[in-house]
């Protein structure tokens, strides 16, 4: 009987993303206050904040939102990349994936973070986009295809133990 599947890690993608919006979310507290009570006109201040509430949900609360919807969960048997705002699910077995690989470009390096592709054979890897500690990442998910009965190293032979 084979082993229940169960769950290695859950993630998201780096937390960075959310700095854009936390900055703006002050410039958007500083540009209201600064504005308020600047005219004469009554209803300036309703203006006003009409104005910071609709930039406040659009460039802080919607982005804060969209990541917190993105997760990526591992585990003992495939990969499943999630988003809650488009609705769309993807797995991929880990018997599936053939090559992980990962690829990092300026500040990802910096940070600890990266893309890590999962390459299944098909024409698109499947991209786990900016993910924490992403060379950690990388060798769980290539330790746990290693480990997988049935999947195919990198090199396209099965491995000598699934021959036997």
């Amino acid at each position: 009987m084979s082993d229940p599947e169960r769950i290695v890690v859950r993630m998201r993608s780096h937390g960075r993303a959310l700095v854009v919006p936390a900055v703006l979310l002050c410039g958007i507290a500083f540009g209201t206050t600064f504005a308020l009570g600047r005219v004469a006109w009554p209803l300036w201040d309703v203006v006003i904040w009409t104005a910071a509430v609709v930039l406040a949900v659009v460039l802080c609360v919607v982005p804060t939102l969209a990541w917190l919807s993105r997760r990526v969960v591992v585990t003992s048997r495939r990969v499943i990349v999630r988003s809650a705002f488009g609705g769309s699910k993807r797995d991929v077995p880990l018997a599936r994936i053939h090559d992980v690989t990962l690829r990092r470009h300026g500040v990802q390096a910096v940070l600890g973070s990266g893309d890590v592709l999962l390459s299944t054979g098909g024409d698109q890897p499947v991209t786990l986009a900016d993910m924490p500690s992403a060379s950690l990442v990388q060798r769980t998910l290539s330790d746990l295809v290693a480990l997988t009965p049935g999947a195919v190293v990198a090199d396209g032979a099965p491995r000598t133990e699934d021959l036997a």
